[in-house]
């Protein structure tokens, strides 16, 4: 085979590099421009938690889209990362930056621990071991009172220290606008960082492991350490969404962390596209932003909110890339049809 055989498939790969290095440009000029259009506080608390819902999307897709592994205890990595970069502030004094790497840190390792235990487990058993382990992390949460203050919460938690830039004033992330520029700046490095892991030699062992597992370990992938560091990976991620929420929020209770909201994450995983990465960010962004939209319909809000979940299960079960690649190949069917008549 000659080698301009490879120039097909080398230039088609050029081509999505460059559109991917568009849409990182397009992403960076939307989230500089976001707040400056949406003042209003409560819009920018949204954006905020838009960012974090994205954290916490990408983090689960990563398990669940690429590993196969179906977590069902995210909330409790979230959980984690809040209470512990929470506690080593205030209790023991740490500066925020070390408690946030801590808490990424101890939330990677519970996920490693949580997959360690629960590695002969496939399917809904894994999920259901997951799931229990969410409702220990709650308990311990709720019930550990001298630590966590439990029910009664824990308040005035400060947002991250400013940030003194050489010749500019401090950045204070007190304010609403640069607490979004924070999150939303480690959510597109998440993104960026998972992209790459995937487009890798890793994404493709990953998807093995997903599709077949024994084959996989025909092969000689060690399917269990490659699993342990997946979930690892998303763990961690899901803790460094909960550093911030705590600093963002100002108040830490557990009811935060509930096993609803590991369901919730799940329903922007699969509304977006599992196993899509790209997918689970507008997943995030439409479930968050969504309810807020219908907030004007009162109770109903939640009846359109569950039919929408429901029919784009149905009719979407790819999710909303699923639907963009419809969309995408009409346009290009209708283009080349018109282009075909026109030469006629």
């Amino acid at each position: 085979m000659s080698s301009a055989d490879h120039l097909p498939s080398a230039a088609s790969y050029q081509r999505k590099a460059t559109h991917r290095r568009w849409w990182l440009i397009i992403s960076v000029i939307v989230i500089a421009i976001l707040p400056n259009v949406l003042q209003d506080s409560y819009w920018r608390t949204n954006l905020i938690v838009c960012a974090l819902n994205v954290m916490l999307a990408i983090g689960l897709d990563f398990i669940l889209g690429y590993a196969g592994q179906l977590n069902l205890g995210h909330s409790a990595f979230y959980g984690i990362g809040a209470y512990v970069s929470t506690l080593l502030i205030i209790k023991l004094g740490v500066p925020f930056w070390p408690a946030f790497l801590c808490g990424i840190l101890l939330s990677g390792t519970a996920g490693m621990a949580l997959s360690i235990f629960a590695v002969r487990l496939r399917g809904h058993y894994l999920a259901i071991a997951s799931l229990g382990f969410a409702v220990i992390v709650h308990q311990v949460l709720v019930n550990w009172i001298s630590l966590t203050q439990g029910p009664l919460g824990i308040y005035g938690i400060k947002p991250p220290p400013a940030i003194a830039l050489p010749g500019l004033p401090a950045v204070s992330f007190g304010d609403s606008a640069n607490m979004f520029y924070l999150v939303a700046g480690f959510a597109l490095l998440f993104y960026i960082l998972l992209d790459r892991l995937v487009r890798s030699p890793i994404g493709e062992t990953l998807t093995a492991i997903r599709e077949d597992e024994v084959s996989a370990a025909s092969l000689g992938i060690n399917c269990t350490a490659w699993k342990v560091f997946a979930f690892g990976i998303g763990s961690a991620v899901a803790g460094a969404a909960g550093a911030f929420y705590a600093s963002f929020v100002g108040t830490l209770v557990p009811d935060a962390f509930i096993i609803t909201e590991s369901f919730t994450i799940l329903a922007m995983v699969i509304v977006g596209g599992i196993g899509t990465l790209i997918g689970p960010v507008w997943g995030a962004i439409l479930l968050t932003v969504l309810p807020e939209v219908l907030r004007g319909f009162g109770d109903f809000r939640l009846v359109f909110y569950g039919v929408a979940l429901t029919l784009a299960v149905l009719f979407m079960p790819g999710g909303m890339m699923q639907a963009a690649q419809v969309i995408r190949a009409q346009f290009a069917f209708l283009r080349s049809k018109l282009g075909a008549e026109g030469t006629q």
